[in-house]
């Protein structure tokens, strides 16, 4: 039976535009004859000729046949018939008529005789509009009932219900692959709840937990404009404690040509949310900061390098150098620049910030105004098993980049950091804080270039990040690698992080370590278990979480500030700055050129020297925990 309905929708669908348009032609065609005899009294009179029968009907054939075809009604899908295509019939009917009326009065100024009865006119435009409509509505009945019932498929709420929710219920009705049916809108405003739209009951949405419980309800869409996150949030939170599974409709911006189709409803990633609250700025602020101006990004393809390129190519920028050593990825941002402006003075160098030559050249190549450092070693683990890579790149690289950037004139250099730095337990986070400690002390030994640092926790969906590699081990069927039930991490969108960025950089005057408001904590065990239930998941039924232990030099806590540190408030709420102890240069780059000078020792002869740079640094988990 299935397979036969499956065919006769086949067919349907297929039905070209000139067999709908001969149908509507025969409908106009016998509500004219019954217009006629209805006028009638279904008595031809005496003085009728047959003729008029036939003339008549055809007449309005025709003129139906023209301003059909001049509205497009043929093309309108009979099975996706709404309110906006009932309009278009109803223009197309009332032109027709008003033609016929026209003609009926130039006919009678001259023969002194209406061409067609105006009674007829009237009960014509009346019919067939009726049968043009009922037909549709039915066909569209027989469709949406009879070859795609609603006995086959799963329940769904929609919370929301405004245009986007009632839009969201017509994608899915019209939808021939869609397997849900929707049984109740879920809404706050009291002039809705109660009321039925489209056959559906609107529930309170406060009573969402209550309802969940009591009803077979086994997907919500949340079609909510303009929804924070935290309300998102909530609603999840509610919705997965029943085994619901939660989806969400995207902006109307980013509908196609306008319209909702059910392919764009898609299910909450956990990415949903931990995003917070928009940022709202003042961009005029950031385009004056880089019109015109040369910018130069090392790093250029990693997570957070290909994101500040994202945002500066919709500025009013002058040349903007993208800059890193791994092709691959290279490859894929030139592409993506590409796309959206055609490679407009932007220029890809494949080069290590490590190599003072090629640095060098390029420097003087292009001789950039500003400079974003984003290239760096980030990954814990592996750095404590890598300690002289980790000095090279994120110490002696920093130092070439910083030192070129006053030697050629650079007006601004921006480093991005971690909260890794503060009262660092790891190879990594030490290196980056005396990348901190050099080119704070480098901004106040001279006055050419303004050094300024930022400093931020996670960013979510970063090359080899937590959320991509839970993601990974949910599709390959677990386990789930946690290394610790209480180990916490904060987030933040890697987009939120480059507005940050971008926005503390006009902000600063040079010397400056600027933080970011990272929000709340994440428990890193919490979000696995939310990541498995958001993939429709049973946990300990189809897949476990493994509790791993903590790697070398991980914290259970991570910092955005050491204890000995303050902060200074900014004119921005989410950016502060960090009031920390400062080096003398001198000082500072003796230290580090020694440190430098030791990337063939081995790695605790290197790690020793690291913390007498940085005393804060104590080591945990760690084979070098010796040292302290």
């Amino acid at each position: 039976m299935n397979r036969i309905n499956k065919k006769i929708v086949k067919r349907i669908s297929i039905v070209p535009a000139w067999i709908v348009l001969l149908f509507d032609l025969c409908i106009v065609y016998g509500s004219s004859i019954l217009a006629l005899l209805l006028r009638d009294n279904f008595k031809i009179p005496a003085h009728f000729s047959s003729m008029v029968y036939l003339v008549i009907p055809l007449i309005f054939v025709a003129v139906r046949f023209v301003y059909f075809l001049i509205l497009k009604v043929p093309i309108l899908m009979v099975r996706y018939t709404n309110t906006k295509d009932a309009i278009t019939l109803f223009i197309s009917c009332f032109l027709g008529s008003i033609t016929l009326i026209i003609a009926n009065i130039i006919s009678f100024q001259i023969e002194h005789l209406f061409l067609i009865p105006l009674s007829v006119v009237i009960m014509e435009f009346f019919i067939t509009l009726i049968f043009l409509l009922i037909y549709r509505l039915a066909f569209k009945t027989y469709y949406l009932e009879v070859l795609n019932p609603t006995k086959f498929k799963k329940d769904i709420a929609i919370m929301g219900a405004g245009v986007a929710g009632i839009t969201t219920k017509r994608a899915l009705d019209r939808d021939s692959k869609s397997q849900y049916n929707v049984i109740a809108f879920l809404d706050e405003d009291p002039k809705k709840i109660g009321k039925i739209i489209e056959s559906v009951p609107v529930i309170n949405a406060s009573k969402l937990s209550s309802y969940l419980s009591k009803s077979n309800v086994s997907f919500l869409i949340i079609a909510i404009q303009k929804i924070l996150p935290d309300k998102v949030n909530d609603i999840t939170e509610i919705a997965l404690q029943y085994n619901v599974k939660v989806m969400i409709v995207p902006p109307v911006a980013k509908w196609i040509n306008g319209e909702l189709s059910f392919k764009q409803i898609k299910k909450v990633k956990i990415e949903d949310l931990l995003e917070r609250d928009p940022i709202v700025v003042d961009e005029s602020l950031v385009n004056r900061d880089v019109e015109n101006q040369t910018i130069m990004i090392s790093g250029a393809a990693g997570s957070i390098g290909s994101e500040i390129v994202r945002q500066i190519i919709k500025r009013p920028y002058k040349q903007l150098i993208l800059v890193d050593n791994a092709e691959t990825p290279m490859f894929y941002i030139q592409n993506e620049c590409r796309n959206i402006n055609e490679l407009r003075d932007i220029y890809t160098e494949i080069a290590d910030v490590c190599d003072h030559v090629s640095m060098d050249m390029l420097m003087q190549r292009y001789r950039p105004d500003t400079v974003y450092h984003a290239a760096a070693y980030k990954h814990v683990p592996l750095m404590e098993e890598n300690v002289c890579e980790a000095v090279k790149v994120n110490v002696a690289g920093t130092r070439i980049f910083a030192d070129l950037s006053v030697q050629y004139g650079v007006k601004k250099f921006v480093m991005i950091s971690t909260d890794k730095a503060v009262n660092p337990t790891n190879v990594m986070g030490a290196s980056k804080r005396i990348a901190e400690i050099y080119i704070q002390s480098l901004n106040f030994q001279q006055n050419a270039t303004k050094f300024i640092t930022t400093r931020f926790g996670n960013v979510l969906g970063s090359n080899g990040s937590v959320i991509p590699t839970f993601r990974q081990q949910i599709e390959c069927g677990g386990p789930v690698t946690v290394t610790h039930k209480e180990i916490t991490r904060y987030f933040m969108t890697i987009s939120e992080a480059c507005q940050l960025v971008l926005i503390a950089s006009t902000m600063g005057n040079g010397g400056e370590i600027f933080i970011f408001d990272m929000g709340h904590s994440v428990r890193i065990y919490d979000l696995a278990v939310k990541m498995i239930k958001l993939s429709g998941l049973l946990l300990g039924k189809d897949i476990n979480i493994e509790i791993t232990g903590l790697r070398p030099g991980e914290k259970l806590y991570e910092e955005l500030l050491a204890s000995q540190e303050n902060t200074i408030k900014t004119g921005f709420q989410k950016i502060m700055i960090a009031k920390v102890r400062t080096y003398p240069y001198e000082e500072v780059a003796k230290s580090v050129s020694e440190l430098v000078a030791l990337r063939n020792a081995d790695s605790f002869t290197i790690v020793r020297k690291m913390k007498e740079i940085v005393p804060e640094y104590i080591s945990r988990n760690s084979e070098f925990e010796k040292l302290d």
